[in-house]
Order: structure tokens, then sequence, then C-alpha cells
């Protein structure tokens, strides 16, 4: 595949084109604390829904993700786990989502959702953007075969549960729109790691998507997210919250959970100035029309 076609290249292309005006006057030290479903945490900036990280066991990298996280009061998200993977990360204290995968054994789906719910986790989603491999067949995962989801199986899955129920790797109105017919009380703007090519940004998405969702459904920013700049720029556009995940292995690698914690300190920090520096005092006060198309 060629570098042009990358969606991830687009994406950082399309973040780094995205240019911020400057508000100084009637401005102040900005706020950066977020609300989530009922809980209180230092930034909007979470962790990316990552997997398969390492084995189970002290010193495990998903377990110094959680840990670096629950230091810097920010929220985990974690997905493709067994149910002993997650109930290690819940045992750290930390805020977590999990996120399931359109399994064709749909019960599967609802065994993870109730094991979740036991566990008393903030909220759990589904992967919608994981039904096909990339010969269009269906995928498999842990030699689980993947479906994709019809609205009113998903509308069912969302009755389910008392927890939160996210849509992951919604990347058109069209899904935003069945998301929101379903009831889901989230969504996660995303092409999964270049999952497709020529993908659209999600930024490019997100605006509009984020309107329709409107003030109850928060909408979340993923792919190429990597410092408080770029959760700055999302969250002007309409994010409720954005989610860093490479950046953060290699933190775990550099300096196991300390690195983690600093690598979101520093994102959250770069958010806050940011904010005080576009006049943007806190996260209900951001303002989308200081963020300008590069025209060069």
């Amino acid at each position: 595949m060629s570098q042009a076609g990358n969606s991830n290249k687009i994406t950082r292309d399309y973040l780094d084109s995205l240019l911020i005006e400057t508000r100084y006057m009637n401005s102040d030290n900005p706020d950066t604390g977020f609300t989530l479903y009922g809980e209180a945490f230092s930034s909007p900036i979470m962790t990316a829904a990552l997997s398969h990280l390492e084995q189970l066991g002290e010193g495990g990298m998903a377990r110094g993700i959680a840990l670096g996280a629950k230091k810097a009061g920010c929220v985990m998200w974690y997905g493709a786990a067994e149910e002993e993977e997650i109930e290690m990360l819940a045992g750290t204290g930390v805020h977590l989502i999990e996120i399931i995968k359109p399994y064709a054994d749909r019960d599967l789906i609802y065994k993870k959702i109730e094991h979740a719910q036991k566990l008393g986790l903030l909220a759990v989603g589904i992967d919608i953007d994981h039904p096909f491999a990339e010969d269009g067949g269906p995928d498999i995962v842990d030699d689980e075969e993947m479906k994709a989801l019809t609205t009113e199986e998903l509308t069912q899955i969302v009755k389910s549960t008392e927890l939160p129920l996210i849509t992951k790797g919604v990347l058109s109105l069209y899904d935003a729109d069945q998301s929101l017919k379903a009831g889901v009380r989230g969504m996660v703007v995303s092409h999964h790691n270049n999952r497709i090519e020529y993908a659209l940004p999600p930024l490019y998405l997100l605006p509009e998507i984020a309107k329709m969702a409107g003030d109850d459904v928060p909408v979340f920013a993923d792919c190429m997210i990597q410092t408080g700049m770029d959760a700055f720029k999302a969250i002007a556009l309409g994010a409720k919250g954005v989610c860093i995940g490479r950046p953060l292995m290699a933190a775990y690698t550099r300096d196991r959970e300390d690195g983690v914690f600093t690598y979101l300190t520093k994102a959250r920090d770069e958010l806050a100035k940011a904010m005080a520096f576009t006049g943007c005092t806190d996260l209900s006060r951001m303002d989308p029309a200081v963020i300008h198309r590069s025209p060069f």
C-alpha cells in the first residue's frame, strides 16, 4: 500500500493543517476538569482502547498503563481481552471502559457486557468497524468470527445493560445516525488505526457528528491524537474527549507507569496552554471558531 493511501498519514496531515487563532483579552487560567458518566477526571485526554499488550502479571504493559492513567486522573479504554485481564485492570482502581468486538456469536457480546457490569466499569463499547478482514470476508479475532451489527441488534444490546454503551469506529453520518437511533450513550469517531485506506480524518467529520449527537451523547476522537494540542483541536471541534494510544505504549517502554503518567500529564498541560492562549477557560467554553484550516 502506498503512503498516499495510508489513513494514519492522511489523519496526521489533516491534524497538522489545522491552525489556531489566539485570544488573550478576557482570558484566564484554564480548567481542564472533565466529567464523564458521573465521574470527574483531571482532563479529557484518555488512553486509547489498546489490546493484546502483554501477558498478565506484575509489570505487564496493560497494568502499567492502567496505573499510569489512574495516577494522572484519566480514563482508561481497553479492548479484546479475556475476563481475567479485565478483572486485573479493574482491580487497579482505574476508571475503565471495555471495548468489545462484534462477535458473530452475539451471546459472547452479552456475556462480556454482563461481566463488565458486575465489575462496575465506567462504560462498555462495541467496535462496529471490526467485522471484516482485509479481503472483505469475516474477520477472525482470537479464533472468534466477527459479523457486522444491525441497528436492531445494537438497540437490543443497548437495552441489555445499565452501563453506558458506546459505538467505536463511527466514521460517517450514516453510522452516527444508526448509533443514535439504537440509543447509544457515546460514539468514538475513528478509522481504527488505518483499517481501511483513504479513510476520512476523524476530525473532518467530527463537527457534523457532534452536532448530530447533541449535548446528551458525548463524541470522542481517536486516531493519531498524540499531544495536548491535538486534543485541543479535537475538543474545540466538538469532541467530549480524546484517546491516545501508541505514544503511551512507547512511554511505558521508556519508564513504565511513571512514563505513562508523565506523558498524560504533559498532554494535559499542553491542552491547558492552548486553552489559555485562545480564551477557552474551561471545556464548556471551547470555541470551534478558533480553528482554521491552513491556506498554505
